[in-house]
């Protein structure tokens, strides 16, 4: 199986395929409008606006799983990131990213790496407090919390995967390294 064989919906409910997704680098994330990481949106913009043309797509998707921080309608929080953050990447309907209605995306994802690449100290004690209040990190390989991002490449690989706590502006060389941009 491969990332380009799932097809998800999108905030309209009608089937996106990820074949539309082939030859280009993509930022997957699980995000939430009310948690303590939504101002990443903003980085995530950033990086959408910087590498779009050259072939970066970011896919966003709510994720209502960790503390109910998304609990809107899938237009209320299009509605928020548009408004407050001036996103204009793909967001799609939302979903559960752990537990028995998963997203098929999700699963795979989690089979293809279990676990996050976390920076810095503070940020693994704050990864293992966020865990502890996870009610739906039962087991390993499960998404910890909100704004957890696979980094995929053009072949549909999937080479990393980045905690909540890791700034989308951290992932920027390794967005250039995949998109063959000299730094």
């Amino acid at each position: 199986m491969s990332i380009y064989d799932i097809k998800v919906k999108n905030r309209q409910g009608e089937e996106v395929s990820l074949a539309d997704f082939k030859d280009k680098v993509l930022i997957i994330v699980n995000t939430a409008t009310g948690c303590g990481f939504t101002p990443q949106y903003e980085g995530l913009e950033n990086l959408y606006k910087d590498y779009h043309d050259k072939g970066l797509e970011i896919l966003d998707f709510p994720c209502n799983q960790f503390g109910h921080q998304a609990p809107g309608t899938d237009d209320e929080i299009h509605e928020f990131c548009t408004l407050k953050y001036n996103t204009t990447f793909d967001q799609f309907q939302k979903i559960d990213v752990n537990g028995d209605d998963a997203s098929p995306l999700y699963v795979f994802l989690k089979e293809q790496i279990k676990d996050d690449v976390i920076n810095g100290l503070a940020n693994k004690m704050a990864m293992k407090g966020v865990q502890a209040i996870s009610s739906t990190t039962k087991k390993p390989g499960d998404i910890k919390w909100n704004f957890t991002k696979f980094l995929v490449d053009k072949q549909g690989k999937v080479v990393e995967r980045y905690s909540p706590t890791y700034k989308p502006k951290e992932m920027e060389d390794k967005v250039k390294e995949l998109l063959n941009l000299s730094s």
